[in-house]
C-alpha cells in the first residue's frame, strides 16, 4: 500500500513545496496537487518536479473540459519528462457548478469524453499520428467543420514513457465500471471501506471483466482525513473538522436530484441523513447541515484516533482493496503534518 497526501497550499505554494521535500525524506510515496478553481495544478507540479527526486507527483485532478485531450496528453508528457518519469495523470469530470460556472463550458457526456481522452492520450504518448473519430472529439477536425487545413500530427518530443499512469476520479456505477475497464487507477471520494463492496463491487467486477491484459491491476485510491492522536479532545476536534467538507459536498455540490455525493452517502445507508444535510444546506443553514453529518459516517471514512485504532482502519481500507492512501493530514503546521505522515508511513509499513 502506497502512502500519499493531497497537497493544501492555501498558505503559499513555496511553503508547501518545502513541506513536500520533507515528506520525500520521510519516505512518502506520492503527493497529489488539486486544481478545482484555484491556481492551476500544472505549474505547481512542475515546480515540485524541480524540488524533488523520488516522490511520485499526481494531478488530483485535471478536469476533462478545461483542456483538449491532446493538450492533456502534451501536458502529462511534459510533466513526466521534467519529473524523470514520476508523473501520474489524475483526471475527472468535476461537476457542472465548476465547469459551467467558472469555465463557461457546457458539461455534457462525461463518460464518452473520459474514454476518448484516455484513448487520445495513449495514442499521443506512443507518438502515433493523432487520428481520432469519436462522438465528442474528431481529430483532425473535418473540413466541413473548419478550414480543411488540419492534418494528422504526432507529438514532436519523445515521451519518457508511452504509458503514463492514468487515474480517473469517478463515483457512479457506469463511470466506475468504465474506470475499472480502462484506467490505471481509480480515485473515489468519501471511501467507506465497510460499504464500498456493496456500492461499487458489481461495477468494478463488470469493468475488470473487460479490462485489457496489458493493464496492471487497478490502483485503488482512498483519501481519508488523518489524525493520529491519543487525546480524546484532539480526536473529537479532528472528527468535527471532517464534517464541513462532507456537508458541502453532500449538501451543496449540485441541486436536488443532481448531486453525485448525496447519492453516494445515501447508498452507504445514510439516505435520511443525506436528505436532511442537503435540505439544510440549500436553505442556507450551513452550520446545522454540518451538525447533521453523523459521527459514524465521518469516522468511517477517516483515519482518526490512537495509532492502534488508525492501524485497524488502515487494515480495513486494505481489506476493501485500497492500494494507495492519499490522505489529508489534519494539522496546523508543516512540522505537524510531516510528523503525521511519518506516523502513517510507520503504520502502513
Amino acid at each position: 500500500m502506497r502512502v500519499g497526501m493531497f497537497l493544501n497550499y492555501a498558505g503559499g505554494f513555496r511553503e508547501a513545496a518545502d513541506e513536500v521535500v520533507e515528506l520525500e525524506r520521510a519516505g512518502i510515496d506520492l503527493v497529489a496537487v488539486p486544481e478545482a478553481y484555484s491556481f492551476d495544478a500544472v505549474s505547481q507540479l512542475g515546480f515540485l518536479a524541480a524540488r524533488t527526486s523520488t516522490i511520485a507527483l499526481a494531478s488530483g485532478i485535471l478536469q476533462l473540459y478545461t483542456r483538449t485531450p491532446t493538450l492533456t496528453a502534451m501536458t502529462a508528457a511534459g510533466l513526466d519528462y521534467v519529473s524523470g518519469g514520476r508523473f501520474e495523470l489524475g483526471i475527472g469530470a468535476s461537476g457542472p457548478q465548476v465547469i459551467e460556472g467558472f469555465h463557461g463550458v457546457r458539461y455534457d457526456a462525461p463518460l464518452a469524453r473520459t474514454r476518448e481522452l484516455v484513448e487520445i492520450c495513449r495514442l499521443a504518448w506512443r507518438r502515433e499520428p493523432v487520428i481520432h473519430e469519436g462522438a465528442k472529439y474528431r481529430i483532425p477536425l473535418p473540413a466541413g467543420e473548419g478550414t480543411g487545413l488540419g492534418k494528422p500530427l504526432k507529438l514532436i518530443n519523445h515521451p519518457l514513457r508511452d504509458r503514463i499512469p492514468i487515474t480517473i476520479a469517478s463515483l457512479g456505477p457506469k463511470s466506475v465500471e468504465q474506470t475499472a475497464e480502462i484506467a490505471d487507477g481509480w480515485l473515489p471520494m468519501f471511501f467507506h471501506p465497510e460499504r464500498a463492496g456493496e456500492v461499487w463491487g458489481d461495477a468494478l467486477a463488470a469493468g475488470a471483466a473487460k479490462r485489457s491484459p496489458q493493464l496492471a491491476p487497478l490502483d485503488v485510491f482512498a483519501s481519508p482525513a488523518l489524525a493520529i492522536t491519543d487525546s480524546a479532545d484532539v480526536a473529537a476536534a479532528a472528527l468535527a473538522a471532517v464534517k464541513p467538507q462532507l456537508a458541502l459536498y453532500v449538501g451543496g455540490m449540485g441541486a436536488r436530484g443532481k448531486n453525485f455525493y448525496n447519492d453516494l452517502i445515501a447508498s452507504y445507508g445514510f439516505e435520511a441523513e443525506a436528505t436532511r444535510i442537503q435540505d439544510l444546506y440549500l436553505e442556507g443553514r450551513k452550520d446545522e447541515a454540518i451538525a447533521a453529518v453523523p459521527d459514524e459516517l465521518a469516522r468511517a471514512i477517516s483515519l482518526i484516533g490512537p495509532a492502534s485504532e488508525v492501524a485497524e482502519r488502515v487494515a480495513a481500507f486494505r481489506a476493501a482493496g485500497v492500494t494507495t492512501l492519499a490522505v489529508t493530514p489534519l494539522a496546523r503546521t508543516s512540522a505537524e503534518r510531516v510528523a503525521l505522515m511519518s506516523g502513517l508511513r510507520a503504520i502502513v509499513g
